[in-house]
């Protein structure tokens, strides 16, 4: 599954291109708190804007569920966005209809227009064929670069597909290299690193990567499941009984492939998740009754840097222990920098992790972090994304 990518497109001048980013940025007290997402869909904007094209800017923002809300307006992201690229642009104030049209066809001094947040409309995530069809009537290419919704099939990021020559930006498309990269012909050794709260949540991804690595490192809340299953006592911690079967026949899956699953050793344990309690380092055969395990213990971390230092390819996602609490917060940012350091090609998958990795200070050395993560754990469990699958093949 090769996708065509605007790097295909050998005349974007004069052409309208419509591209759909996402700008679904965190905004406090009347100021975006974090520009990530807006700084990363720059080298697609300028990209068809030095050859020639002009840009027609759609995302969505908040959840306002077909409500016109003010507080959701995208002024704000316009003077962020005015302040980054160095083009004439205009926000309008509606994302479809004959003003929004007659001011794409006749302004032809600006060269970058950003459309009204599409969930005001819930046509946009109902993937309506005539809301679709309207945005599509703006331009002449439609170009997918908002990784972070890729998962979804709504209409501005699958339904326009129908009706434009399709293609991946920039963003998406180095997403779309490293991921598919490292699931379909990965440098060895292959290790994955899957943390976070439930194997329920996660249970997709580790079936799916089990078949494709050599080693499964599995950490943060998820292991007690595991431990659980084999006969360990977990005292307090998160624990989904429900799920030991499944984790056991996990646990068998990767004796018969021959894979190497990688449980913690010891365990930072407390009797308070908020770090203002007791605090120990046990070993996983010794969890108090009425202590839980919160972070990773040093030999398990030992465990994992050696693992990290013969690795070619690491794919990580989900934190190793409650890492927003300092006090256990080491076994995660440790892996981070040990990662960092590691000559591995590291791919960092969406959501806690990258917190995690930006917490640590280490995110320039990364090789790669997915600016999705819904997305890309439905990369990971081996799903379509529609929002990829309607994208033009490269031939």
């Amino acid at each position: 599954m090769h996708k065509s990518s605007i790097e295909d497109l050998h005349d974007i001048k004069d052409k309208k291109v419509l591209i759909r980013v996402d700008f679904n940025v965190p905004i406090q007290d009347g100021i975006i708190t974090d520009d990530s997402r807006i700084k990363a869909a720059l080298p697609t904007l300028n990209y068809i804007l030095e050859r020639g094209g002009t840009c027609i800017v759609a995302t969505h923002l908040g959840r306002p569920k077909g409500q016109v809300i003010d507080e959701l307006r995208l002024n704000l992201i316009a003077k962020h966005l005015k302040s980054l690229i160095h083009y004439p642009m205009l926000k309008l104030n509606d994302c479809v209809g004959d003003s929004v049209q007659d001011q794409i066809q006749n302004r032809t001094d600006i060269k970058v227009f950003l459309l009204e947040n599409l969930r005001f409309y819930n046509e946009e995530t109902q993937n309506d064929t005539k809301f679709a069809k309207q945005l599509a009537s703006l331009a002449d290419i439609f170009v997918q670069d908002a990784f972070g919704v890729v998962h979804r099939a709504h209409a501005s990021t699958e339904g326009v597909s129908q009706f434009l020559p399709s293609f991946s930006g920039l963003l998406v498309n180095k997403e779309l290299n490293y991921l598919q990269g490292a699931l379909s012909d990965p440098k060895r050794p292959f290790i994955a690193i899957v943390g976070g709260a439930k194997v329920s949540t996660k249970l997709g991804v580790l079936k799916h990567l089990l078949d494709k690595v050599d080693e499964l490192i599995i950490g943060g809340a998820m292991a007690f499941t595991f431990l659980k299953a084999l006969g360990f006592n977990v005292g307090k911690s998160l624990c989904e009984d429900d799920k030991c079967d499944i984790a056991l026949e996990l646990i068998e899956k990767a004796n018969q492939l021959n894979k190497h699953i990688i449980l913690p050793k010891d365990v930072v344990v407390s009797d308070d998740f908020k770090g203002n309690g007791t605090i120990e380092i046990v070993s996983v055969d010794a969890i108090p009754a009425e202590m839980m395990g919160l972070d990773i213990g040093p030999v398990s971390l030992a465990e994992i840097k050696q693992s990290l230092e013969k690795a070619q390819t690491v794919i990580w996602n989900g934190p190793l222990g409650v890492f927003e609490v300092d006090a256990f917060s080491n076994g995660t940012c440790e892996v981070a920098r040990a990662l960092a350091d590691s000559a591995a090609i590291s791919i960092v998958g969406g959501g806690d992790s990258v917190a995690a990795v930006n917490k640590t200070g280490v995110s320039d050395k990364m090789d790669h972090i997915s600016t999705g993560g819904g997305a890309c754990l439905e990369f990971l469990e081996g799903k379509t994304l529609p929002g990829i699958a309607c994208l033009k093949e490269r031939v």
